[in-house]
């Protein structure tokens, strides 16, 4: 590639493609009344499938429980596992290494496994089919994210920082707050939006947890599938990217490649 005159080009649109391909392709379809071979685009728009899809209640329950589900379950994570996080990075007490680890080692065990557990716990607990028993299993997919990248954001602010604080009088949770946060949020920033999009697209727990009562979009998505009404899934698929864009325009602020990176101990 580096020996062609516009290799790098040429790569660039490729990768492009591979990745905008697909989301382009989906957001045609919703907005795509008529779409037939040989046309490359279709050949009448219009909302019809997004009037269809949203007039009915079937459709907006499962939308606003997923809303609901994701942001609940993300921000009591992030409560829980952040200060967590500052206390890996910088306290010293026994089995931390270990206590540590065992958050990646769940990740290696099947999900469905791990769920098929907990649903028998529930299940005497009367949690099954209920709000708060997703919640709180949907809270295990955003504990790596949580833990993790926090853990390597705090380990990475240079102490030096702090104590030159402390010298000058201030408190330590004048410190926390004036220099410690910020160094460390475009790496929670990239932690709570890692883990709202991988909440959102769950389907086990809510599947085995949430069933039959709740519902959630992924959970719709696939019974539409069945019925392989192509525009109808676009819309569902759209409706579920719009929070996730969302979040990621508000978090630019916080956001930036240097605290991302070092928020995964790069």
């Amino acid at each position: 590639m580096k020996r062609t005159p516009f290799g790098g080009l040429i790569l660039l649109v490729s990768m492009g493609l591979a990745m905008l391909g697909p989301i382009v392709t989906v957001i045609l379809w919703a907005f795509a009344v008529k779409w037939r071979y040989p046309h490359l685009l279709p050949t009448e728009w219009g909302l019809k499938f997004w009037f269809a899809m949203l007039g009915r209640e079937t459709v907006i329950t499962p939308v606003l429980t997923s809303l609901a589900l994701t942001s609940i379950a993300t921000t009591t994570a992030a409560l829980i596992c952040w200060p967590a996080a500052y206390a890996f990075a910088r306290l010293k007490f026994p089995g931390r290494q270990l206590l540590l680890f065992s958050f990646i080692a769940a990740q290696a065990v099947p999900k469905f496994a791990l769920f098929v557990s907990i649903a028998v716990i529930f299940l005497k607990l009367g949690l099954v089919g209920n709000f708060w028993g997703v919640v709180v299993v949907q809270m295990l997919s955003a504990v790596l994210f949580m833990i993790w990248i926090p853990t390597a954001a705090f380990r990475g602010i240079p102490p030096a920082l702090e104590e030159a604080a402390f010298d000058l009088g201030a408190s330590r949770l004048r410190v926390f707050l004036l220099i410690t946060l910020p160094q460390a949020m475009p790496a929670l920033a990239a932690s709570y939006v890692l883990a709202f999009v991988s909440i959102l697209f769950e389907v086990d727990s809510a599947l085995l947890i949430g069933a039959p009562t709740i519902t959630t979009m992924p959970l719709l998505l696939m019974s539409l599938s069945a019925q392989i009404i192509v525009q109808e899934a676009a819309v569902l698929c759209v409706l579920i990217w719009v929070p996730c864009f969302a979040l990621l325009l508000l978090s630019r602020r916080f956001m930036t490649a240097r605290g991302i990176a070092q928020g995964f101990g790069a």
